[in-house]
């Protein structure tokens, strides 16, 4: 097999000089501490040679014994159960924030404050007037911060973007995403939690899921001037686990249109009351040359049909392997074919972060920066405005 066919290159890397030590802080043992954590543990190994290598310095969270022992499973060297403790030791240089929406602001500023550069999950912050304060709050700091807003680290929705920067698909005229779950539909009798309680989370699937299809009709579009909203709460009351109601009061859904400043005409939609949605997210983009549709549940390829490029008899929609070796960051993986998954996206993403880092680069556009962030949650306030009110609200932005 040739170098050029990807083998070779992908398999003989070689390093020159030693990758610095970044030392890591992590808020948070569940599903994004896991996540993230993952990641961090192959960079060394796939993103070779690394910007920078993570070091597992330190885990956070309430409960003791769940902390300590992923704090063991992991291999971080300290357990916390006060984060405060977590940003105050000096062997920490990378905050990443995989707590709870309403863990989100102020472990964050404080971080800044620290001189911590950050990962936050998303959405940034419960409202948009939160998010502007950890916007305020990192650009005073003077570090990196970044928005985990994975998907823009899918192999092929960095092709779309790469389509989209290079002109080829002309004009874009609409995008629509949907973002669809099941899991607090009835026969599930799921009781209180968290992300069904605005105090904590600011809201349901608007934040948990809109969030991030939002973020990619802004990446990949750009920005939103005004939306019309409805949301809708299915269910009002849960138990809590000693059988006492609890009042629901964010979204179970919610649908919008979105008026985009370049002319384009966008619809969203998200829901945690799709029967037999796992984890389906979908999204297409009109363009003048071209269509695109992208599939997270198919995630290494495209669905694409370029206006006139074939005899009419044989003209149609293509499935396109978003596998070569010129592919965004498939260098770094498999010989073409050779499937990668949704855990690897938060390897490019934090990768991504720690080159910054270590070379100072911008976040943004590649990633999600915390103004991203914030025009998110202005986005995301807009909607539910829009749904209260049943009118069109414009987008203000104050950054």
């Amino acid at each position: 097999m040739s170098e050029a066919s990807g083998f070779t290159s992908m398999a003989g890397a070689k390093a020159e000089g030693q990758a610095p030590q970044i030392g890591v802080g992590m808020l948070g043992y569940a599903f994004m501490g896991k996540a993230h954590t993952h990641a961090m543990l192959n960079i060394g190994h796939m993103m070779y040679p690394p910007p920078a290598v993570p070091k597992l310095v330190g885990i956070a969270g309430r409960n003791r014994e769940a902390v300590a022992e992923a704090a063991k499973r992991y291999g971080y060297q300290h357990a916390y159960t006060d984060w405060r403790d977590l940003i105050n030791n000096p062997d920490i240089q990378f905050f990443d924030n995989g707590g709870p929406n309403d863990a989100h602001a102020e472990p964050c500023i404080a971080a800044a404050q620290a001189g911590k550069h950050i990962l936050c999950e998303k959405p940034l912050a419960r409202t948009a007037e939160e998010s502007k304060l950890m916007l305020d709050a990192v650009q005073k700091a003077g570090v990196k911060h970044m928005v985990a807003f994975n998907y823009r680290f899918v192999p092929a929705i960095r092709q779309i973007r790469k389509l989209v920067d290079s002109g080829l698909l002309g004009k874009i005229y609409h995008f629509r995403a949907v973002y669809l779950q099941e899991w607090i539909m009835p026969h599930y009798n799921m009781p209180m939690i968290w992300r069904l309680q605005k105090k904590m989370a600011g809201s349901g699937a608007l934040g948990d899921l809109g969030a991030h299809i939002i973020d990619l009709a802004r990446y990949l579009v750009g920005e939103v001037r005004s939306v019309s909203g409805m949301t809708r709460t299915f269910i009002e009351e849960r138990p809590w686990g000693d059988g006492t109601m609890g009042k629901v009061d964010v979204d179970d859904a919610f649908v919008s249109l979105l008026d985009f400043e370049n002319g384009a005409l966008g619809t969203v939609e998200a829901t945690r009351f799709a029967a037999g949605r796992k984890n389906g997210q979908r999204i297409e983009i009109n363009a003048e040359k071209a269509t695109i549709v992208f599939n997270l549940e198919r995630l290494n390829e495209l669905e694409v049909y370029w206006v006139g490029d074939q005899p009419k008899e044989t003209q149609g929609f293509r499935n396109v392997l978003v596998s070569e070796p010129f592919h965004p960051w498939w260098e770094n993986w498999w010989p073409q074919g050779h499937m990668i998954g949704w855990e690897h996206t938060f390897v490019h993403e934090i990768t991504h972060l720690l080159d910054c880092i270590v070379n100072n680069r911008a976040v943004s556009p590649i990633g999600a920066d915390f103004l991203d962030g914030y025009r998110n949650s202005v986005i995301c306030d807009a909607i539910v405005r829009s749904s209260e009110s049943r009118r069109q609200v414009d987008c203000v932005y104050e950054a």
